[in-house]
């Protein structure tokens, strides 16, 4: 999650990297760093078994024990995928405050992305979370996945808005490409 102000990000829910934060498909998301030394010596992992461990087999994936995939623990009657989705929920509403702090006040929450964009029902859960900001769903809106999910009584807007996260990288890798002088302009102006 991240707090934006002006188009600018000003917090974010991840740290040093996507380690910290929300529980990801197969990351855990925030974790006490003694997790990392309880893994290294009392059971006796490598550092580099525990990083593929932190990064490979946790989040929703470890939490379940049945998938990464957030529609597939929605279809699922297991209670460990239960437990995954309504940690997941859970985390996102302690989020929002930190990040509502953050900003002193929200003008607008917004979903996107993969679960942000498809999930009504991960939508609906996380609103209701955020009912003591005075958050309200439109259940039709959001049902139907329109842009604008929120109540009319809503104090605080909540949009669903597309991203192609892939553009994205793809984009601001060209413009850094296309600003980043060649090596041997680099060399003529060192000479």
């Amino acid at each position: 999650m991240c707090a934006l102000k002006e188009g600018r990000s000003i917090e974010s829910t991840m740290g040093f990297t996507a380690l910290d934060g929300l529980p990801m498909g197969t990351r855990p998301g925030q974790l006490d760093p003694g997790v990392v030394l309880y893994l290294i010596s009392e059971k006796g992992m490598s550092p580099a078994k525990a990083q593929d461990f932190l990064y490979r087999d946790c989040g929703l994936k470890g939490l379940s024990g049945v998938s990464n995939d957030m529609r597939e623990l929605e279809a699922s009657e297991d209670s460990k995928a239960k437990l995954a989705i309504e940690y997941f929920v859970y985390r996102i509403g302690l989020n929002a405050g930190m990040l509502a702090a953050a900003l002193q006040g929200l003008d607008a929450f917004v979903f996107t992305a993969g679960i942000g964009e498809n999930s009504t029902r991960i939508r609906a859960r996380v609103a209701d979370q955020l009912g003591w900001l005075g958050v309200t769903l439109d259940s039709a809106a959001n049902s139907r996945h329109a842009r604008l999910i929120s109540g009319s009584d809503s104090r605080i807007p909540i949009y669903v808005i597309p991203t192609d996260e892939e553009l994205m990288i793809a984009q601001h890798t060209l413009l850094l490409l296309m600003d980043t002088p060649s090596s041997s302009t680099r060399q003529e102006k060192a000479l």
